[in-house]
């Protein structure tokens, strides 16, 4: 079963963020992810959400997922994100 992983980004140090937007693809090619959105625009239908940044990824199972997170490759991106932007993530099943 697919699944997703959903963050809503709000850079705050841009220039420094440049650096995970580059190493990110190779990770998600080395462990089947790939990217369904990546920051297009946003139009807040209902309620009060308004993300500055939202990026849909998609893997083809929660372990895949998962793995591509813990991987070395990711947590050394990682670490560059949380220095560089506020975010929130969720890994979700599909149907």
């Amino acid at each position: 079963m697919a699944a997703y992983v959903i963050a809503e980004v709000n850079v705050t140090e841009p220039k420094s963020y440049e650096e995970y937007r580059k190493l990110v693809p190779a990770t998600l090619e080395k462990h089947g992810g790939r990217f369904l959105v990546r920051g297009g625009a946003v139009e807040t239908k209902e309620g009060g959400w308004a993300p500055a940044r939202i990026v849909v990824l998609e893997f083809s199972s929660m372990a895949q997922a998962r793995n591509w997170y813990h991987s070395p490759e990711y947590q050394q991106a990682l670490a560059i994100r949380l220095k560089t932007a506020d975010s929130k993530v969720i890994f979700v099943e599909g149907a």
